[in-house]
């Protein structure tokens, strides 16, 4: 019996090890694992439940299971018996999940999570592409990081971290009753319009309401869990979505991107100012298409240059901090190319200089210091 009871303790242990690819913990401390009969013989049974029927990762946590209990030493066979847990079980775990606290806007001014929304004045200047690189960066960092496509008009965010089939189309996130668990890609959780929509090219013609409902089911329904930074890619301009993000997250920091040419400096402008009316404080402009390297090194600027250098200048009028550059990303074939293959330019060609650009940008996120206003600080007098 004491033989019976060590085997089955290393069996679980070796489960804690197994994590559940959507929540991202351990299924051991999901409640995943009902229980581990060790039988005569060394074959151990493991009484697996998933979250719902139907479960999309459910031949992965159930392969994954069956190679950890095997791995222990000692046991000869796996029989993995798979359940569903019932709705109170389920209950209880989303509210586990959830801390215990009441559904709302997750990232509260007190909350630990870094909230950077990435904007832009006009369409077209590679925003979503900067927002992309920056999160797997970020991630690549060791950082916990998820993004949010909030273009919902214009969402392609999807396809830029690789989680489109042949045909474009996303897949559907899990629910686990009121909750949305993310898909997860090059290690961020991702959530996008275009994850609930039929058809990819279904266009969303939704006004103010509809818009500003889908924002805060994003940001209240899906769970993120622990993140060090949340990234937002907003849609161009400073319509419906920008007022909406200002109104629920009136503390996220923002960063603008904007293109070289001097002229661009007026739309992006706009977005800072907007951003600045709800509360929130710009961090930063990002110079993207800052001219394309040549094989001498020398640069050839198609699009002009300064653009970047005026957008922070004006939108430092009104900080007390002034907004600096954050940096320039050139053009670049590599980046194109991995915005078309799902896998960001600073996974696939590191070593390229729109890559090495991105990966400073990111760099500089993580050392640059966060506004504390309004944040509860948890401080006591003794």
């Amino acid at each position: 019996m004491a033989d019976d009871e060590q085997l089955g303790g290393a069996v679980l242990a070796a489960l804690s090890r197994v994590i559940d690819p959507e929540i991202r913990r351990p299924v051991t401390e999901l409640d995943m694992i009902r229980g581990v009969d060790v039988q005569p013989g060394g074959t151990v049974r493991v009484d697996l439940q998933l979250t719902i029927t139907g479960c999309p990762a459910a031949d992965t946590i159930e392969r994954d299971v069956r190679a950890a209990a095997g791995s222990v030493d000692g046991v000869t066979a796996v029989d993995v018996d798979v359940s569903v847990m019932s709705p109170a079980t389920r209950a209880a775990l989303t509210d586990r999940l959830r801390a215990g606290r009441p559904r709302g806007v997750q990232f509260t001014p007190d909350s630990l999570t870094r909230v950077v929304a990435v904007t832009s004045g006009k369409g077209g200047v590679g925003k979503s592409t900067v927002a992309a690189n920056l999160a797997v960066a970020l991630a690549a960092r060791g950082q916990r990081v998820g993004i949010v496509d909030v273009d919902v008009h214009g969402f392609s965010i999807p396809g830029l971290m690789g989680l489109t089939d042949e045909h474009g189309v996303a897949p559907r996130p899990t629910r686990v009753d009121s909750m949305i668990l993310p898909p997860v890609a090059h290690d961020v959780k991702v959530v996008s319009i275009g994850m609930f929509v039929d058809d990819v090219s279904t266009a969303v013609s939704w006004r103010g309401p509809m818009l500003h409902r889908t924002v805060s089911q994003f940001l209240t329904d899906v769970f993120f869990g622990d993140l060090d930074v949340l990234l937002l890619d907003l849609p161009p301009g400073t319509g419906d979505v920008a007022i909406s993000v200002g109104q629920l997250l009136p503390h996220a920091e923002v960063l603008v991107v904007t293109t070289p040419q001097a002229a661009a400096a007026d739309v992006a402008e706009r977005s800072g100012i907007v951003a600045r009316q709800t509360g929130q404080r710009v961090i930063g402009v990002v110079e993207n298409m800052a001219g394309l390297v040549q094989p001498d090194g020398s640069v050839l600027h198609l699009f002009g240059e300064g653009g970047g250098d005026e957008t922070a200048a004006r939108l430092s009028r009104g900080q007390d901090a002034p907004v600096p550059v954050l940096g320039r990303v050139p053009l670049s074939v590599p980046l194109r190319e991995g915005g078309d293959s799902g896998v960001p330019v600073v996974l696939g060609a590191p070593d390229d200089h729109a890559a090495v650009a991105l990966t400073a940008i990111a760099e500089r996120l993580t050392t640059m210091g966060r506004g504390l206003a309004g944040r509860k600080l948890g401080l006591s007098v003794g």
